[in-house]
């Protein structure tokens, strides 16, 4: 219901989270980002490297401190813009690629999907802002890993809009054979859910996480785990049957799991609506307890007895 779980194989070592951000950075701030990718009709690569690569604050999320991880300031959803530059860096001692992977995220203000930085934008967004710690050998893979981590957030929200997008009637009749009884229907073009912008808040712990958090102080034998290590709010565009169209604010929780035997990191994400009113509120309740009722009532099993 909204989970999603990846295993990250990466090509080179990921870096330790242990790089702090330098005085004045602007990860300290927080505002949307509303025009930080050019549409996927952009041929050519920009080369002004003179805007601010950094457009909200990416410090994880802990207990008692922040303090900024390599894996979240490298979020290229977040802080990347289109201006950065693919020139190589001073002192760079190895090639990274300029290339630019197009997403399958449709964006909601122009024709075209949302479009990732290649490898030397974002080692040079990271260079520009102080980070001069960054291993060049692992940009690549940490911008494999979010565009994966990103796909897969907006795999699970493409889930919630298959599901709601037609109104709480049709939510209610499409969640009431549970999570693996649920069969999509195909969505028109028009009516497809859209990326319109997006606001990291890493320093921000959404409700649900801060009462985990608390739930794995006082019961630590139970729910103990990590604090998500980053937080998104993604602001989609929803168009219903008859064509008229609202915004819907989706959060998600980052939250890093325990490495594979074979040393992979793991990834796990919280997807969902926020409760900005009544309607996001029914929704999570119609598909969480549909789900615990169809299991709870014994109709799994009842359907393979038949």
């Amino acid at each position: 219901m909204g989970w999603f779980w990846a295993d990250a194989v990466a090509p080179h070592p990921l870096p330790k989270p242990d790089a702090i951000p330098p005085p004045g950075c602007p990860m300290h701030n927080t505002s949307c980002s509303t025009s930080l990718f050019p549409p996927q009709q952009s041929s050519q690569p920009p080369t002004d490297g003179s805007s601010c690569p950094v457009a909200s604050p990416n410090a994880p999320i802990k207990s008692s401190a922040t303090s900024s991880t390599t894996l979240s300031k490298l979020n290229p959803l977040n802080y990347m813009p289109s201006s950065i530059s693919q020139s190589r860096a001073c002192n760079q001692t190895i090639a990274l690629p300029t290339s630019r992977t197009l997403s399958s995220i449709p964006r909601g203000d122009v024709e075209g999907n949302w479009e990732y930085p290649s490898p030397q934008q974002m080692y040079n967004a990271m260079i520009r802002k102080g980070y001069d710690d960054t291993p060049e050998d692992a940009v690549e893979s940490m911008v494999a890993v979010h565009n994966f981590l990103n796909e897969g957030a907006w795999a699970e929200i493409e889930g919630w809009e298959a599901r709601f997008s037609k109104g709480l009637g049709y939510g209610w009749r499409a969640c009431k054979n549970g999570e693996e009884g649920f069969v999509p229907e195909r969505h028109l073009t028009d009516q497809k859910p859209r990326l319109t912008r997006f606001m990291g808040r890493p320093g921000d712990m959404t409700p649900k996480a801060r009462m985990l958090d608390i739930m794995g102080q006082l019961w630590p034998a139970k729910f103990a785990g990590e604090p998500p290590f980053d937080r998104h709010d993604w602001y989609v565009q929803r168009t219903a049957p008859n064509g008229n169209t609202r915004e819907v604010r989706y959060v998600i929780d980052y939250y890093s799991g325990p490495p594979e035997s074979t040393g992979e990191p793991v990834f796990y994400l919280d997807v969902r609506p926020a409760v900005d009113g009544p309607t996001a509120a029914a929704e999570r309740m119609v598909r969480w307890s549909s789900d615990v009722w169809y299991r709870a009532s014994g109709a799994k099993a009842r359907e393979k007895a038949q």
